[in-house]
């Protein structure tokens, strides 16, 4: 999976994030620490972790990841991300940098 998009709440910038949704690679949501729930009231599961949005774009920038681009929708904060597909399944980086 090429992109990823996280979230937060604009009053939250210290977490938790958004990191993903039900269909997101579980290797890299357990390489992020993510815990999936859902929320009541909503018919879909979502990944997040209580780290602030910054270091989670630093740990996907260490798989490879790049920001593409950055919103403000409401008050939630969204970054698109983007890995080239040279190689999709090694995302990881090598284990002396974890």
């Amino acid at each position: 999976m090429p992109y990823v998009l996280i979230s937060t709440q604009i009053r939250m910038e210290v977490g938790p994030t958004m990191v993903g949704d039900e269909h997101s690679d579980p290797n890299l949501m357990h390489y992020l620490g993510a815990t999936k729930r859902n929320m009541l009231g909503n018919h879909f599961w979502e990944y997040y972790v209580h780290d602030a949005p910054r270091i989670v774009l630093d740990k996907l920038e260490k798989c490879g990841y790049r920001v593409i681009s950055m919103t403000g929708v409401g008050q939630t904060l969204v970054w698109c991300l983007h890995k080239e597909s040279i190689n999709n399944s090694a995302f990881l980086p090598a284990q002396d940098t974890l």
